[in-house]
């Protein structure tokens, strides 16, 4: 597994508990600390702390892995993933990211397996539908990616919405990203949120993946035909 940079496309999961406070939790375990280094984005701190835990758990190596992979260290965040795994072949989160470290080097067989496993474990995780649908969308398997989006909207509305959890991706060619950005759309117009959609149309079609007119036809976008920025989209994209 080398280690590439990346581009934001694939989120990585992670479930933190609230932060403690040093001066109300005295004692507070490397694990705790870490996750509050972890949220304030200290990666290398958060690492330094989790390396403390004499027994780290399957969540303690998950975690850690994440704050690797968020400072793009891909061969670390990856050993730091199959380690929480081999201690809990079970671990949803683990397994949906360790898939977006193979779906980040294109090597998309494994990746898929990672991502069906993650699903097994957990069904009901929203964020490993819509990873899955991204891994899809990147290999040209639009319709594949537009039904993972879907599934991932069944169960979580606002998967679409901003998160704090840490993003990864893979470096997709300008082409990829056009789809990606054009059904990231779909997902967002049919959640309600338009401004998002329309962020993501305007990338997709300045990428060339699409144009006006098909946009216009398209039946998920029909909820965005009145509103004054699909119009000035529109307009924008037609000057050109």
């Amino acid at each position: 597994m080398g280690q590439i940079p990346v581009e934001a496309a694939v989120e990585a999961e992670v479930s933190l508990p609230p932060p403690v406070l040093a001066a109300q939790r005295p004692q507070s375990t490397p694990e705790e600390i870490g996750d509050l280094y972890l949220m304030r984005q200290r990666y290398q701190a958060a690492i330094a702390a989790y390396k403390l835990d004499p027994s780290p758990s399957a969540d303690v190596w998950n975690k850690m892995g994440i704050a690797y992979q968020m400072m793009f260290n891909l061969q670390e965040a990856g050993r730091c993933y199959q380690a929480s795994v081999k201690l809990n072949p079970k671990n949803g989160h683990a397994l949906n990211n360790l898939a977006t470290i193979y779906d980040s080097l294109k090597q998309y067989g494994p990746a898929e397996r990672l991502f069906r496993k993650a699903l097994k474990a957990d069904p009901r995780s929203a964020l490993t539908y819509k990873n899955y649908g991204t891994d899809q969308l990147s290999q040209h398997k639009y319709q594949k990616g537009w039904e993972l989006y879907q599934a991932a909207l069944a169960i979580d509305p606002k998967i679409f919405r901003q998160t704090e959890n840490p993003r990864v991706g893979n470096a997709a060619k300008v082409e990829d990203l056009g789809a990606m950005n054009y059904y990231m759309a779909r997902g967002c117009a049919r959640s309600g949120l338009n401004e998002r959609a329309i962020d993501y149309l305007r990338k997709a079609l300045n990428e060339g993946f699409t144009n006006p007119k098909k946009v216009v036809a398209d039946i998920e976008f029909a909820g965005l035909l009145g509103t004054p920025a699909f119009q000035e989209l529109l307009a924008a994209q037609a000057a050109h």
